[in-house]
């Protein structure tokens, strides 16, 4: 090994050996020293910050996260297929909301799409050999038992949204069930007689909690819901388009719909072209994300804005937090929705 003087690395930077001779200690204490350890007394901790301070010693990452036990790595799991990963808005906003929140750290993102059982097994047993230091669960369904097996591991989660309404796993969710409360709102004090929805897989709590919110603006206006004005999509194109096809089939005189996400619009929106019904003329549209393609579509959609680049933030910071032992107890966080009103209705 090349040295230029006892210690010194090949590379001729200083290194942690002397560090620990300059300030009169042990290799241990530096260490501590540069992890935060309380287990260290001020005057020692002064001295050993002068001697890293005169040799201008940084810290190896590797090394650090190796003495704190740590990967410097966190994972983002949607257990969905890579087609819905890149088609929807929705993803791209909590990815974009994840990655500026770990911008100004050290900290490593691994994105991790889980399709099957074996997936999910091989993914607990990476995690489980701490390649990462925690978890972000996206697009969470209601048994899906990932989020349970993570926290029995003692592996640090926070779900985006949540699988029922007495979760107890960390998560930052949006007000589903007021945001649709808005759209159904808009569409009756517009007038609107008939009012449909296109909802999402029932097997997801927010899919379920924006037709709830539905059903109570019916109810809060003296309206009692009709199931044949219901129709089941998946939060894809296809399914919109397919759900339009059968509502007009069931009840051709409905002059409404509130979509549980913008991509079901644009494929009811598609479907009603098919069928010659006008937007808005003959039915008003309503969408939920305000994701860009809200903006673009003709007409302009009228969509209930969620925060999505500021719920993957909230995730990030309230799982930067759960791994450092320095944040709230469980966090569960609800982002509040506005509706953002454009020509469709």
């Amino acid at each position: 090994m090349a040295v230029t003087r006892r210690g010194m690395g090949r590379d001729g930077r200083p290194t942690l050996e002397q560090v620990a001779a300059r300030a009169g200690v042990g290799r241990g204490t530096v260490s501590r020293v540069i992890n935060g350890s309380p287990r260290v007394s001020e005057r020692t901790r002064a001295a050993v910050q002068q001697a890293i301070a005169d040799l201008g010693y940084v810290p190896h990452r590797a090394a650090r996260a190796l003495a704190a036990n740590r990967s410097d790595a966190i994972a983002l799991v949607v257990p969905e297929a890579e087609t819905r990963l890149f088609a929807e808005p929705y993803f791209s906003g909590i990815i974009r909301g994840v990655s500026a929140e770990l911008a100004d750290t050290d900290i490593q993102l691994l994105l991790t799409l889980i399709r099957t059982p074996k997936e999910r097994q091989r993914f607990s047993q990476y995690a489980a050999s701490h390649r990462v230091d925690g978890v972000l669960l996206v697009s969470v369904h209601g048994d899906d038992p990932m989020p349970d097996q993570l926290a029995e591991m003692g592996i640090p989660v926070v779900m985006n949204g949540r699988r029922s309404s007495d979760e107890m796993v960390p998560h930052v969710d949006c007000d589903n069930v007021g945001g649709a409360q808005l759209a159904v709102e808009h569409l009756l004090g517009r007038g609107r007689s008939t009012v449909a929805t296109i909802t999402g897989p029932s097997d997801m709590y927010v899919a379920r909690c924006r037709v709830d919110g539905y059903k109570e603006a019916l109810r809060a206006a003296g309206r009692e819901p009709d199931e044949d004005l219901i129709a089941k999509g998946d939060f894809s194109e296809e399914s919109g388009h397919a759900a339009m096809h059968k509502l007009i089939k069931r009840r051709p005189e409905l002059d409404a719909v509130f979509c549980a996400s913008d991509l079901m619009a644009i494929g009811a929106r598609r479907a009603l072209r098919e069928l010659g019904r006008s937007v808005p003329g003959d039915v008003a549209l309503v969408g939920f994300d305000d994701s860009a393609l809200a903006r673009h579509m003709d007409p302009a959609l009228t969509s209930v804005r969620q925060p999505m680049e500021g719920m993957g933030r909230a995730m990030t910071r309230a799982l930067l937090a759960e791994i450092g032992d320095s944040g709230p107890d469980r966090p569960r966080l609800v982002l509040p929705t506005e509706l953002v009103r454009r020509a469709s209705s």
